[in-house]
């Protein structure tokens, strides 16, 4: 799963970067985020059209982590009356037939750019089934670049003369590699070179994409601070490896 990341870049510098309309500068000024928790409001990359017919653009785009279907009714107050589970997370082999996804599936597909992800491994006592809590890791692309998760989203309005919100879940698959030695699920990263692919609004969905093992020899693993495990922690010591414990001293 993909729970908490990393985000430091400027949604503006973003878009310059990858070539796309900066449609989230306008609308919020950005911090560096060294601790993304879910409903959390992030920048995703999507292509869209503004007419339709003319040519779908790249844009950089704000959203809600965590996906609200549009058939998600509408409570009281105008919120989501979403009684189930956060939908931060949508698994690769479920997302063509799951009703949460597979609508978003068909053309709404988006990136989710990040600085990396944590994720936490459960330690076991030696010699017994025990379990002894759980260290976070950081995992990132060594030569500093973003890493960009494939991600759903969605429109959802409490009315037809509501504002829309827009809502994201990020896509997870098997992990391989080092990775799969903290967790057995990760984000399904791509490449430069597929996200056209992925992100065409006028294609149907590419499901070898989904389905391929995903390319981490970039990726690096770093054990950070137990800090991150509360969201009321929010800075670049986050990042930082992890001090060692200071030594137990047993008084006899």
């Amino acid at each position: 799963m993909c729970g908490r990341f990393a985000v430091t870049t400027d949604p503006a510098l973003l878009a310059e970067k990858i070539k796309a309309i900066d449609e989230a500068t306008s609308t919020s000024t950005s911090e560096p985020n060294y601790n993304v928790a879910p409903t959390t409001t992030i920048a995703t990359v999507v292509t869209r059209h503004s007419e339709p017919d003319d040519e779908a653009t790249r844009r950089v785009r704000l959203m809600r982590w965590g996906l609200i279907p549009p058939w998600v009714k509408a409570s009281k107050d105008g919120t989501p009356d979403n009684k189930g589970p956060l939908l931060i997370n949508a698994r690769a082999d479920k997302v063509a037939t799951s009703p949460a996804f597979r609508g978003s599936a068909k053309s709404k597909r988006c990136l989710v750019p990040m600085d990396g992800y944590y994720e936490w491994r459960v330690n076991s006592e030696p010699g017994s089934a025990k379990k002894a809590g759980k260290t976070p890791f950081f995992m990132y692309r060594g030569d500093g670049e973003p890493l960009f998760a494939a991600g759903l989203w969605s429109v959802w309005k409490a009315d037809k003369e509501a504002d829309p919100l827009l809502s994201c879940t990020i896509i997870t698959t098997d992990a391989v590699g080092e990775l799969a030695e903290i967790h057995d699920r990760m984000p399904l990263m791509l490449g430069e070179g597929d996200w056209d692919a992925w992100l065409n609004p006028d294609a149907a969905l590419n499901e070898e994409l989904l389905s391929r093992p995903p390319d981490v020899r970039d990726i690096e693993v770093r054990e950070v601070s137990k800090l991150v495990n509360s969201i009321r922690n929010n800075g670049p010591e986050l990042l930082e490896p992890a001090k060692p414990e200071p030594e137990q001293i047993t008084l006899l």
